[in-house]
């Protein structure tokens, strides 16, 4: 239910980290990290699963904004994605048309 912005002390403006402010260039991270390392935590921090389910649902929307910025992984099997930060060093390639086959 909406509240009105009187019931809250304060008010900050929404920021959204960049990419370079949050990940090592030199470096992939599955989603469960990268929500750690937005919330100032080591990627491998134990949290709740409750916990953990919030920062990663948080996350999925700083991905999607950051898409441009960033490259994915081939995932193998039933490993998970890794994402990193789009480098000239290491530039995305062109996904192959049968990708999905």
């Amino acid at each position: 239910m909406p509240k009105p912005k009187s019931a809250f002390e304060t008010l900050y403006p929404y920021r959204l980290y960049e990419p370079e402010d949050v990940l090592d260039p030199e470096k992939m991270y599955t989603v469960p990290e990268i929500a750690r390392l937005l919330q100032g935590l080591d990627p491998d921090a134990q949290l709740d699963a409750d916990t953990e389910d919030r920062v990663v649902v948080w996350t999925i929307p700083w991905l999607m904004a950051h898409a441009e910025e960033l490259v994915i992984n081939d995932p193998v099997g039933d490993e998970p994605g890794y994402f990193g930060v789009a480098s000239d060093d290491r530039p995305p390639q062109e996904i192959p048309e049968n990708a999905d086959e």
